[in-house]
C-alpha cells in the first residue's frame, strides 16, 4: 500500500498529461496537492516537516529558475537582433551536399541552439531553414528533433543538470563525468541517425567517417568541459567545436555547385559576439580566483533542523541549497545578457520596442515551465521528506533488482516524454533513482547519468515540442506523422543508453 500511494502523485501527473492533455503546470500542481495530502495523512508528515520541505524546495527552485530565465533571455536578445537567423543562413555556404547539410545544421547547429536556448528552440528555428534548403517538411522536423537530444542535459546553459543537482543534493563533480561519457556516446549515435533521416543508409555509409570525426570531437570537448567544472556551457562549447570541425569536412563533401550568395563575415561575427561574451564571462568567473571570490561574497544559506514523520522516517539536519546572490550561474548569464544587448544595440540591430518584445517573449515562454518546475520540485521534496521516495525505491528494488540499471533510462525517458522536459523528469525521478540505486548497491552517479541521458533523448518526442516544430515547417495537423517517424530513433537511443548503463555498473 505504501508503494502504491507513494506512486500515485507521479502516476496522476502522467495520466493528466497524456490522457487528459493537461499542461505540465496544471498537472504538476495537481500532483503536488495529492502528494501533500498523502504525505500528511498516510505517511505522518507533520506541519513542521512540511514547512521545512517547502522552504527547502523554494531555494532549490530559485537555484534552477535563475538559469532558465537568464538562458532564454539571452536567446531572445540574440534572436531579436537577428543573430540566430544570421548564423543559420551562414551555414549553407559550407556545403550543398544534402547529408552534410543535415549534419551541420540539423545536428551540430541544433545542438548549439540547445546549448544556448532550449525550450523547443532548435526545431522551431531549424525546421523552416531546412525546408528552404529543399528538405521535405517531415524530414525538416525529424532531423533537428533527433539532432539536439543528446545536448539537452548540458544545454539551456545547464538548467537540466542543475535540476538534477538540486533534486539529489549531489555535487556536479560526482554527477558530471558519467553523464558526459554516456551523452557523448549518444551524440555520436545521433549523428548517424541524422544522416539516416536525411538520406537513409546511403548517407550513413557515405558520411560514416565525418560523423565519427564530428561526434568524437564534440564528445571529447563535452567531457573535458564538464570535468573542468564548466558544465553550464558544455553543450554550447562542444557544438562550437563541432562547427569548427565541420568546415574542413564540408569542403570535401561540397555536393553540387550552387550560388548561395555572398557570406557577410562582419555580420556573422557581430551575430556571434553575444555568445563570445558569454564564454569570456563564464571562463573569467570560473577560472579567475579574484573575480569568483568577489562575486561570491554574498550567499544565501539556510540551516534546516532534523525532522521526522510520525512513523520515524528521519531527514537529517543540514543546509539548503546555497545561492550566491552575485556569483550564481544565472546572474553571470544576466551579465552576459546586458553586455550582449548593448553590443547588438550599438551595432544597430534593434528596431523600436525591442526591449519590450524581448522581455514579453521571455516571460511568455518561461512562465508555464517555471510554474511546473516549482510545483514538481516541491512535490519531490515533500515526497522525499515524508519517506514516500524511500517507499517507492524499496518497491522498485524488490521487483526490479539487478535489471534496474537497464530500466533507469526508460524511467527518465518516460518522465521527459510525459512532462515535456528533461528538467522536470530529473526533478520528479532524480531522488527516486538515487535512493533505489543506493538500496541495490549500484553506482549512484551512473544511474543518475542514465536517468538524465534517457530523459534528454526522449524529451524531443514530447507532444508539446513536436507541435512547435511541426507548426514552423508547415506540418500543423500532421504531428502524428512526426511522432511515428521519431519513435524508432528514440527507442534505439534509449536502448543504447540502457546498455551503456549496464556496462557502466558492471565496470564500477
Amino acid at each position: 500500500m505504501s508503494f502504491l500511494l507513494a506512486l500515485f502523485p507521479i502516476a496522476l501527473i502522467l495520466v493528466l498529461m497524456v490522457g487528459l492533455r493537461w499542461g505540465a503546470a496544471r498537472a504538476g500542481a495537481a500532483g503536488y496537492l495529492v502528494a501533500l495530502l498523502i504525505a500528511a495523512y498516510y505517511f505522518g508528515a507533520g506541519i513542521d516537516l512540511l514547512a521545512y520541505a517547502h522552504a527547502k524546495a523554494l531555494l532549490l527552485s530559485l537555484d534552477v529558475l535563475l538559469i532558465i530565465w537568464a538562458a532564454f533571455l539571452l536567446y531572445r536578445i540574440a534572436d531579436e537582433a537577428g543573430a540566430i537567423r544570421t548564423i543559420g543562413q551562414a551555414l549553407p555556404h559550407l556545403t550543398n551536399d544534402i547529408g552534410m547539410q543535415a549534419l551541420i545544421i540539423g545536428w551540430v547547429f541544433a545542438s548549439f541552439l540547445q546549448g544556448v536556448g532550449g525550450f523547443g528552440v532548435p526545431v522551431a528555428v531549424i525546421a523552416p531553414l531546412l525546408v528552404g534548403l529543399g528538405f521535405a517538411p517531415l524530414a525538416a522536423v525529424v532531423i533537428p528533433s533527433i539532432g539536439h537530444g543528446w545536448a539537452v542535459t548540458f544545454g539551456s546553459l545547464g538548467s537540466s543538470f542543475q535540476a538534477l543537482i538540486a533534486a539529489t543534493g549531489l555535487p556536479a563533480n560526482v554527477l558530471g563525468l558519467p553523464a558526459a561519457v554516456i551523452l557523448g556516446i549518444a551524440g555520436l549515435i545521433t549523428g548517424w541517425m541524422v544522416a539516416h533521416a536525411a538520406q537513409s543508409w546511403i548517407a550513413v555509409k557515405r558520411l560514416f567517417w565525418p560523423v565519427v570525426v564530428i561526434g568524437v570531437v564534440m564528445g571529447i570537448i563535452l567531457l573535458l568541459v564538464v570535468v573542468s567544472g564548466l558544465w553550464n556551457i558544455a553543450s554550447f562549447v562542444a557544438s562550437i567545436g563541432g562547427l569548427l570541425v565541420c568546415y574542413p569536412l564540408a569542403k570535401r563533401f561540397r555536393g553540387e555547385d550552387k550560388d548561395n550568395g555572398k557570406l557577410d563575415l562582419a555580420r556573422l561575427l557581430i551575430a556571434l559576439s553575444g555568445y563570445i561574451l558569454l564564454v569570456v564571462l563564464i571562463l573569467g568567473v570560473q577560472l579567475v580566483p579574484g573575480i569568483k571570490s568577489f562575486l561570491n561574497q554574498v550567499v544565501v544559506q539556510v540551516q534546516f533542523p532534523e525532522v521526522s514523520t510520525a512513523f520515524g522516517f528521519t531527514t537529517p539536519a543540514g543546509t539548503g541549497r546555497n545561492i550566491s546572490i552575485f556569483g550564481h550561474s544565472g546572474m553571470v548569464l544576466l551579465y552576459a545578457c546586458i553586455l550582449s544587448y548593448l553590443v547588438y544595440r550599438r551595432a544597430g540591430l534593434y528596431q523600436p520596442g525591442s526591449m519590450r518584445r524581448i522581455l514579453a517573449g521571455t516571460v511568455q515562454r518561461v512562465l508555464a515551465s517555471s510554474v511546473s518546475i516549482v510545483s514538481m520540485l516541491t512535490m519531490a521534496v515533500v515526497m522525499e521528506h515524508a519517506g514516500m521516495t524511500d517507499a517507492l525505491a524499496r518497491g522498485l528494488a524488490d521487483h526490479v533488482g539487478p535489471f534496474f540499471p537497464f530500466i533507469s533510462p526508460w524511467i527518465g525517458a518516460l518522465g521527459a516524454f510525459m512532462t515535456g522536459s528533461t528538467t522536470n523528469s530529473n526533478v520528479v525521478f532524480g531522488a527516486l533513482q538515487m535512493r533505489t540505486s543506493e538500496l541495490l548497491g549500484f553506482s549512484v552517479a551512473i544511474i543518475l547519468a542514465a536517468q538524465t541521458a534517457g530523459a534528454s533523448v526522449a524529451s524531443v518526442m514530447a507532444p508539446a515540442k513536436v507541435v512547435v516544430g511541426a507548426s514552423t515547417a508547415g506540418m500543423a495537423g500532421r504531428e502524428g506523422d512526426v511522432m511515428r517517424k521519431l519513435i524508432g530513433y528514440i527507442v534505439i537511443m534509449v536502448l543504447s543508453i540502457s546498455i551503456l548503463a549496464m556496462i557502466g555498473v558492471w565496470l564500477v
